[in-house]
């Protein structure tokens, strides 16, 4: 059993993702020492948020106010607290951490990852636009910060902070060693233990083997607990599914990694620890399959602009506020009592050039590698971004053609189903073209596009001018089948506002702390039922940056020389 000799840690941290990245910035920067273990190989440090568009949610910031709009913490905690819907007894936590994060959006987090040096772009993105009421959910404002380097981006300062604590002797990785238990004495964690695992060249986000070589322990005074979601593992999302979504999906493709087990959590629970809010999930509905896979069952989120028509299995258009962009959770159980797991996108050339977005670093090489030049011709050029054009051209999921009839016999051909009705289909999609014809209309799409090309960011690089879908130069069509992509989990281990994790009683397990998704973000579960979007990464960061400062002032405990 392999064990620390030399490297005495005053901390142990579990998953190398953007979450535990920072709990080890900010107890080496106060001098500490932390131990990183991965069951991945060091090519995935950085874990889940490496393959992130890169988005961050902001309170009137900078950005914002450059662009015209006017946000501020009130408007932001309005949208929060209605698109969270909290109503549980358990959600005492959860709650504490939202009011917690979004005066940390609002008051420090510009500054906070300005410091690390990450830039942000100069458009602000508008996700989830909400289901129509002031009180309810969504953002009533553009709040999407996109780094501009993706997840890439956000993640890079941390790992370099990481290398150069490695360099001082403050901290040491351990990659390849998979945590099977917590280590107790006296109610409190000491360590941990696992399986070292054969080591592997597979390229980042590639599943790696599991072949187990030797076992290992491992002590420190303090244990964090960050090692992700459950998204990859869809026995989990199916066993946790909630009735008020409906019936699971019977197909479902991955937007993480093979690695994002959620394993740990029921390690967690075997000390203890209270897992709140299983059944608080974010999955998406807009998934496509990859056409050049990275992990098992690799699929890809569209961030659709607004002007898709969409369609279910059935080819009935979805109402409002089902509308592309709005209301995630909502349009996904609104699918899923169609009885079918996939829908339809149908669209102009026009609309996939201006407002279709791919989530994931690896899709936008001009924001990733922060090519100006290639970014230009995203905003100003006369096709799609190359990503969006390769999937239009090699992805499984799309059907492009010059008429009508024969998109539909594609769409008929794809699923083997045979649901689609020609002229039912024609007869929806010339009666919104009909709305189009003057500047009054009772088409709820048509007229939020007319109403949010009043946004500067819109107009420019995410919303297509409004034009008829059907008229021949706005061609050729498109459709798009659309699948349930699993995402993120909500709920999590309960935390208190330090991050150390507690029981059903809410004792503090005294020695462990949880981050990150492993702890929905905090609190177990921050954002409620729903989220607003860009909050996947700052909710990493903010986790992590209070279970790190938390444990950085902690007295530090004696070296055996001073007993």
């Amino acid at each position: 059993m392999q064990k620390v000799e030399q490297f005495k840690p005053d901390v142990i941290i579990i998953g190398s993702g953007l979450a535990g990245l920072t709990a080890a910035m900010e107890v080496t920067n106060a001098g500490k020492k932390v131990l990183l273990v991965d069951q991945e190989t060091e090519e995935n440090l950085g874990g889940q948020a490496y393959w992130s568009f890169g988005g961050l949610f902001l309170i009137n910031s900078p950005q914002q106010r450059r662009m015209g709009i006017k946000d501020s913490y009130e408007l932001a905690r309005q949208d929060w607290m209605g698109t969270a819907g909290f109503d549980r007894e358990e959600d005492y936590w959860p709650r504490q951490w939202a009011e917690a994060y979004l005066k940390f959006a609002t008051e420090e987090k510009s500054a906070y990852i300005a410091k690390l040096g990450i830039k942000l772009m100069f458009m602000v993105g508008w996700a989830e636009r909400g289901d129509g009421s002031a009180s309810g959910h969504g953002n009533s404002v553009p709040r999407f910060h996109v780094s501009w380097g993706t997840g890439t981006g956000v993640v890079k300062p941390f790992v370099d902070k990481a290398y150069a604590a490695q360099e001082k002797g403050l901290l040491q990785f351990r990659f390849r060693h998979r945590v099977t238990a917590l280590l107790t004495q006296d109610s409190t964690v000491i360590g941990i233990a696992g399986d070292v695992l054969e080591d592997d060249n597979k390229a980042r986000g590639v599943a790696t083997n599991r072949t187990i070589l030797a076992a290992f322990a491992y002590y420190a005074d303090q244990v964090v607990i960050a090692s992700g979601g459950i998204g990859a593992n869809h026995q989990l999302v199916r066993e946790n599914w909630p009735e008020r979504l409906g019936k699971a999906p019977a197909q479902m493709i991955s937007g993480v990694p093979a690695y994002v087990d959620g394993k740990m959590i029921g390690i967690a629970e075997e000390v203890g620890a209270h897992m709140i809010n299983r059944d608080r999930m974010w999955h998406y509905t807009e998934g496509i399959e990859n056409w050049n896979p990275i992990w098992p069952n690799h699929g890809i989120r569209i961030l659709p602009g607004p002007s898709s028509l969409w369609f279910d299995a059935r080819g009935n258009r979805l109402p409002a506020p089902y509308l592309p962009g709005f209301d995630t959770l909502g349009t996904l159980k609104h699918l899923q009592e169609t009885g079918f797991s996939y829908s339809w996108f149908i669209l102009t050339q026009k609309i996939i050039k201006k407002e279709f977005a791919l989530s994931g670093s690896e899709q936008n090489p001009d924001i990733t590698n922060k090519d100006y030049t290639l970014f230009l011709k995203r905003i100003f050029g006369k096709n799609a971004p190359g990503p969006v054009e390769a999937f239009k051209e090699k992805g499984a999921d799309f059907i492009v053609s010059d008429n009508l009839k024969d998109l539909v016999a594609g769409m008929n051909r794809l699923t083997g189903d045979d649901l689609l009705d020609y002229e039912a289909i024609k007869s929806q999609i010339e009666a919104r073209d009909r709305e189009v014809d003057n500047k009054f209309s009772k088409d709820t799409q048509v007229n939020y596009i007319r109403n949010t090309r009043n946004y500067r960011g819109d107009k420019l690089g995410r919303v297509a001018a409004l034009h008829k879908i059907l008229a021949p130069e706005n061609g050729p069509l498109i459709a798009v089948r659309l699948h349930v992509l699993t995402r993120k989990t909500l709920g999590g281990l309960k935390t208190n506002l330090q991050a150390q994790v507690l029981t059903k009683d809410d004792e503090v397990i005294k020695g462990l702390y949880a981050v990150g998704e492993v702890a929905g973000f905090g609190g177990g579960g921050m954002h409620g039922y729903r989220a607003l979007e860009g909050t996947f990464l700052g909710g990493c960061i903010f986790s992590g940056m209070k279970a790190g400062q938390h444990i950085a002032s902690l007295p530090k405990a004696p070296s055996a020389e001073e007993m």
